[in-house]
């Protein structure tokens, strides 16, 4: 019977191996290496008897963010590795794209919020207003003011 979840796990802090570009993509964003989180499983899928047996799918965790990347393309754990890496910088720089955007929308709401509002439409809403009024005044029993 097979267990749940990986059978094979090596669990390890981010070596500082990483190529320039990469180190240099990960010191733009800010992340420390001793913040990452990697370990290595069996992979799954197809593959017969290679993948059951070799532990090359890389698993990265940024601890920070909660931020998980797997990668099980290549055969190579090595080239696995530095793919989940290339994966984790791309989602990390996502998140702080979405998180400028929602930031900047916030801003963006906040002062539409509090423009004043185009004259035309103020006058039309006075005349709304003054109109609705009139049709209250209507159904107002006679005798009282």
């Amino acid at each position: 019977m097979l267990a749940a979840g990986p059978r094979h796990r090596i669990l390890r802090k981010m070596a500082d191996d990483t190529p320039a570009s990469l180190a240099e993509r990960l010191r733009r964003l800010e992340v420390d290496p001793k913040d990452l989180e990697e370990s290595f499983l069996r992979g799954s899928g197809p593959g017969g008897q290679k993948i059951n047996k070799t532990s090359s799918t890389v698993r990265l965790v940024h601890r920070p963010t909660g931020v998980e990347v797997r990668c099980q393309d290549e055969r190579s754990q090595a080239q696995n590795r530095l793919t989940a890496l290339e994966r984790l910088c791309e989602a990390l720089e996502n998140r702080r794209q979405a998180e400028a955007a929602a930031r900047q929308a916030a801003r963006e709401k906040e002062r539409r919020r509090h423009r004043p509002k185009p004259p035309r439409v103020k006058r039309r809403m006075l005349e709304d207003k003054r109109r609705r009024g009139q049709t209250k005044a209507g159904r107002r029993t006679p005798g009282t003011e």
